[in-house]
């Protein structure tokens, strides 16, 4: 039998596996992209490079990247689009986000920390975990007086 140690360090490498931390990345690209869309109408490299602090030319070769994976269409000089395929993953990634955010909140913690809290996490949850999260959160919703009683600890 494993110790709970060992378990544990078993736990943390399959995690490791399964985390892509290229596609958290390109997770990060696509979500300031279309929140800059929104935003302005438009995303720029320099805007880009201005939200994710990373340089120009890191944000031209991502941007490459994107474009040549369908997610998004790039031309010199010119704004940044989102195709379908790079809004289902940013809205993916908004609506992981949202998820936390609301439930950090419903814990109790204040807003700035908890939207740090999630952009941490929102990447490297399964699909299947953010489910039943929304599931617990909308439960929770509807129990005010639990949601009360919790909240006066």
């Amino acid at each position: 039998m494993k110790k709970k140690d060992e378990i544990r360090l078993e736990s943390i490498k399959a995690a490791h596996k399964a985390v892509k931390p290229k596609s958290a990345r390109v997770e990060d690209y696509l979500e300031v992209i279309s929140e800059l869309v929104e935003m302005k109408g438009y995303a720029t490299t320099l805007d880009v490079s201005r939200y994710l602090n990373v340089s120009a030319p890191s944000v031209t070769k991502m941007l490459h990247r994107l474009d040549e994976g369908g997610f998004l269409n790039y031309e010199k000089y010119q704004g940044v689009k989102l195709t379908s395929k790079g809004k289902n993953v940013a809205d993916t990634i908004r609506q992981k986000h949202s998820t936390l955010l609301e439930f950090f909140e419903i814990l109790g913690i204040e807003h700035e920390t908890a939207n740090q809290d999630a952009e941490g996490i929102e990447h490297h949850l399964n699909p299947k975990t953010i489910r039943q999260l929304r599931k617990f959160i909308t439960h929770l919703k509807s129990n005010q007086k639990f949601l009360e009683s919790f909240k006066s600890l």
